[in-house]
């Protein structure tokens, strides 16, 4: 494994200034990291940055789901559905430890409603659009099925249902892992860094002024081509690079309400379609079940993002009347989050979010400057590969390098050697094994395996070598050590927020460890007492922001 920490932050930046590289990839995001991945491994120099944190914001805010096929069914693109299906079984087999198994269940309603009528035809044409490799994975289920598989349903409400296979995914840990397996290709990755102005020659763009964030030091980053991936962000910087295209951004969001799981204790995740087109959904994880809606146009400060008491009591409101016997209340959130999406119309035909096009969208401007739009975990890989084919594709023709076909399909991810989720189970069990002799269980065994993967061995490796007697304060001793020196953790919010996400799904370990993990951030970077209040003062306002809602 390729040391990746802040420690290497100096040769980091020498060795961006001194090369010239093929491709400069803005955004450390999914979509950005993809493309990292993609473009190394066919032999590009390439280098990323990324203004905040990896997979920070609206990357990290998200559903956490690899969706099937079905989800887009009822647009009927089934170019779409068969690309859905077909990506998330890739994801699963380069990664079986992030992309885990899980049933959803999609009850039906109104039988006028759309999902009456597109459930059966969204599961009967997704395994052959998808090539999913378990024909089993779909059904469609009378009421007294439906009830039968998940018993916490409204039994006056429901007449049916759709049972399919989603795949739960940590998409902050998805990301950190394709930008780590995009290191052993030589790819140069730093966080904390940003664009400040392009470079441009004869009207072209040629590259980038940027600053790095802990030093306030401006630099050039050269490069021949120069892709812009910041998601939600790209209006900005079309105001200065406007796109060759008639198609615009819509911000979309989602909101995200976390309870005790004991207070809606659902077997598998559940979807409901509203009448307007959104989704209401329950999805357990861990210690907690979290509920929400999406696709809800957004159009607030996207850098003030801040939750609405209105809208997550009608979230509540909703849930209280799909589920019988439960009875949740803003007073049960233990945490909140939104999570943005970019999505795309033409300024003639402005629709509501849930109607406008999830399909990704490549912006050229005249001055070189290339951008995507519609960022779709599901999907990033075959996202990457098209807007690597295009770069490609100019380069050969402006400067004649040929580069290597695509890779992705058959590199396995950090962390993830495993041949199948059968494996994964079997690790967490060896693993399981492993820590119960110092009291942890089978859950804390497959968070770890779930968030780490191989690398566990790593983290338990240095657990072994820790004299702390607090058997938890040790492991996540253990954990901080770990995400400092291979993941270029620098700050106590990107530990609990992006590495872990113990804000959205255990905030109370935050609570119980924050003063903690700080001082080991403070002993590990030699901060002084006024950094040391920065950081502290940056952790508290995300956890303020977190339970904003309760």
């Amino acid at each position: 494994m390729s040391p990746f920490s802040f420690f290497t932050r100096k040769n980091n930046i020498e060795e961006l200034q001194t090369t010239t590289f093929d491709l400069l990839i803005v955004g450390g995001g999914i979509t950005g990291a993809g493309i990292a991945l993609d473009a190394a491994s066919r032999g590009m120099k390439v280098a990323l940055i990324a203004e905040k944190d990896f997979a920070s914001e609206a990357n990290n805010e998200s559903t956490k789901l690899i969706h099937d096929g079905f989800r887009y069914s009822k647009e009927f693109p089934f170019s779409l559905v068969k690309e859905a299906g077909a990506a998330r079984e890739i994801v699963h087999s380069l990664a079986p430890h992030l992309a885990v198994p899980e049933k959803i269940i999609l009850p039906v309603i109104d039988s006028t409603s759309a999902v009456s009528w597109l459930t059966p035809i969204g599961l009967k044409t997704e395994n052959p659009l998808a090539a999913t490799k378990d024909k089993g994975n779909q059904e469609i289920l009378s009421k007294s099925e439906a009830l039968k598989k998940e018993p916490l349903l409204l039994k006056s409400i429901i007449n049916g249902a759709g049972y399919s296979l989603e795949y739960k995914a940590d998409d902050a840990r998805m990301a950190l892992e394709v930008l780590k397996t995009a290191l052993n290709y030589d790819a140069k990755i730093i966080n904390y860094t940003a664009v400040t102005e392009f470079i441009y020659e004869e009207n072209k763009i040629v590259g980038a002024t940027v600053k790095e964030g802990f030093t306030q030091k401006s630099f050039d980053i050269k490069a021949k081509y120069v892709l812009q991936t910041s998601g939600t962000l790209l209006h900005a910087v079309h105001q200065t690079n406007p796109p060759k295209t008639g198609k615009h951004l819509q911000v979309a969001d989602g909101i995200h309400l976390a309870v005790a799981h004991e207070k809606l204790p659902v077997k598998q995740s559940v979807y409901f379609e509203l009448s307007d087109g959104s989704m209401v959904f329950a999805i357990p994880h861990g210690k907690v079940t979290y509920v929400g809606t999406t696709n809800t146009n957004y159009k607030q400060d996207q850098d003030n993002i801040k939750g609405s008491f209105v809208r997550a009591a009608a979230v509540i409101a909703v849930i209280n009347t799909l589920f019988s016997a439960t009875a949740i209340s803003l007073e049960d959130v233990q945490s909140s989050w939104i999570g943005l999406r970019p999505l795309t119309y033409d300024y003639e035909k402005e629709k509501p979010a849930s109607e406008l096009s999830k399909k990704d969208v490549f912006f050229n401007s005249d001055t070189g400057l290339i951008s995507i739009a519609n960022r779709r975990l599901t999907g990033y890989r075959k996202t990457a590969e098209r807007i690597v084919d295009l770069i490609t594709k100019k380069h050969e023709s402006a400067f004649g390098t040929a580069f290597k076909q695509v890779q992705t399909a058959e590199i396995i991810l950090s962390g993830g050697a495993f041949a199948n989720f059968s494996e994964v189970r079997s690790y967490v069990d060896a693993i399981h094994n492993r820590i119960a002799e110092v009291d942890f269980n089978e859950r804390d065994a497959e968070y770890l395996i779930y968030n780490y993967g191989t690398q566990t061995d790593i983290i338990l490796q240095k657990f072994d070598d820790l004299m702390e007697e607090d058997q938890p304060k040790k492991m996540i001793k253990a954990e901080v050590w770990f995400c400092i020196h291979y993941e270029m953790t620098c700050t106590p919010s990107d530990f609990f927020a992006r590495r872990t996400n113990r804000l959205f799904f255990d905030i109370e370990s935050v609570f119980l460890y924050k003063e903690f993990v700080l001082t080991e951030f403070k002993n590990y970077f030699s901060w002084n007492e006024k950094t040391t209040k920065k950081h502290q003062q940056e952790l508290e306002e995300q956890l303020t922001a977190a339970i904003a809602l309760k």
